[in-house]
């Protein structure tokens, strides 16, 4: 299994007459395509929108992996590159049928706007996570879905893609499949979510069969596996400054692993007031820049933990489970089962709630301007400035729209 996903209104379609009201001419074909276009649109779900990185500034890690990048690649320059850096210059967004696309930014004019600039299938099934590394101009954009792959794209070449036209990614790692004593494999497993360590040249993946892996980004080989969880992996975050990981399962725990040993040195149960049986997902994971509080998003709602002293600052319950969690300083920012953006402090006070756009948020991205872009069912993305205001809502547009 994978993301969880929720239900939602259903749209009214439109009834194709060839002729003003008159049934002899019903175009029946012409009604089922309308009746496919609008439950695909109504259906999309957006599980990760993230903020590429500005060509106006330079990301502080510089990108050293052997990956093939050639340095004198023509740059496409965003349109809004001569815009103020305050704002988000382009989006990405991973979709429900397996399209990653661009957006970029219409800064100059009022209300904020965004329009696709490409679009590329990058995985048969859904895209759940979404990752940059490096600068603008040598920045690589990794994707990860239902197939079990993990891709990653130089990000020069998804800007430069036309619309409907394939590009091949520059590294294609696939999840390894299980072996019975006769000889079958399983499946392979999905991978739900990655996280890029640059310093180590590596990447980490929470899979579909209860291990996360770590893989070496210069041969692609896997260097680590981390076995310890009873159920899928959701979620999956790096400790740089102690080279750990964090990751959140089904099985409702989230657990702490040294990277060189691979072993699992914490075991973290932010659901422990629920029997055994019952739903009491992690599904997301999240470790502030100091590295000394992790927030967990679950069935049961948001609990912050001290990384230091193993102990739960605090465990507000929610009536919709928690999707996502990100820091933003000492706050965090979360999203859930109802369309509300929240924000608490990190001592569990909560500081607001911003009403979004889409009825079951599946993702929370923070840009560095304190803009949040919220993604989720009906292929909505919408995106806040840091005081709650609405800059702008938008529907991704998918692969098969326009091919």
């Amino acid at each position: 299994m994978g993301k969880k996903s929720r239900s939602g209104n259903n749209s009214s379609f439109p009834f194709p007459f060839q002729g003003p009201g008159d049934a002899r001419q019903w175009d029946e074909a012409a009604y089922r395509r309308s009746l496919l276009s609008e439950r695909r649109l109504a259906h999309r779900t957006i599980f990760r929108a993230a903020f590429a990185p500005s060509p106006l500034s330079l990301s502080s890690e510089r990108h050293s992996l052997n990956l093939n990048l050639n340095p004198d690649d023509h740059l496409l320059q965003s349109p809004s590159s001569s815009s103020s850096p305050s704002l988000p210059d382009t989006l990405v967004t991973a979709s429900s049928y397996g399209s990653v696309a661009a957006y970029s930014s219409s800064s100059s004019s009022s209300p904020l706007h965004f329009h696709q600039l490409a679009i590329i299938q990058a995985h048969q099934g859904p895209v759940y996570d979404l990752q940059f590394s490096g600068d603008h101009s040598h920045s690589l954009l990794f994707s990860a879905g239902d197939d079990g792959h993990i891709r990653a794209w130089k990000w020069t070449n998804v800007l430069n893609c036309k619309q409907g036209h394939h590009i091949n990614p520059i590294l294609d790692i696939v999840n390894p499949q299980q072996e019975d004593p006769w000889g079958a494999r399983s499946p392979i497993p999905e991978t739900n979510a990655i996280a890029v360590h640059q310093q180590e040249g590596c990447i980490f993946s929470a899979a579909g069969d209860g291990c996360a892996y770590a893989w070496d980004l210069d041969t692609g080989k896997c260097k680590t596996v981390f076995r310890g969880h009873q159920d899928y992996l959701h979620s999956v975050a790096v400790c740089k400054l102690s080279n750990q990981i964090v990751t959140g399962s089904e099985d409702g725990t989230s657990r702490i692993w040294d990277c060189r040993s691979g072993k699992c040195t914490n075991v973290i149960s932010p659901n422990k007031k629920y029997k055994s049986g019952e739903s009491s997902w992690v599904s997301s994971v999240a470790v502030d820049p100091s590295e000394s509080w992790l927030a967990c998003g679950s069935f049961g709602g948001l609990s912050v933990w001290s990384l230091v002293s193993n102990e739960c600052i605090f465990n507000i319950e929610r009536p919709s489970p928690i999707q996502d969690v990100v820091f933003d300083n000492n706050q965090i920012l979360s999203v859930g089962g109802e369309p509300v953006l929240s924000r608490h402090s990190i001592n569990g006070s909560l500081i607001s709630q911003v009403k979004c756009a889409p009825s079951s948020p599946f993702s929370v991205s923070l840009h560095s301007s304190g803009v949040v872009a919220v993604a989720g069912y009906g292929g909505l993305v919408d995106v806040i400035s840091e005081y709650g205001s609405h800059l702008c809502t938008f529907s991704c547009i998918g692969f098969d729209d326009v091919a």
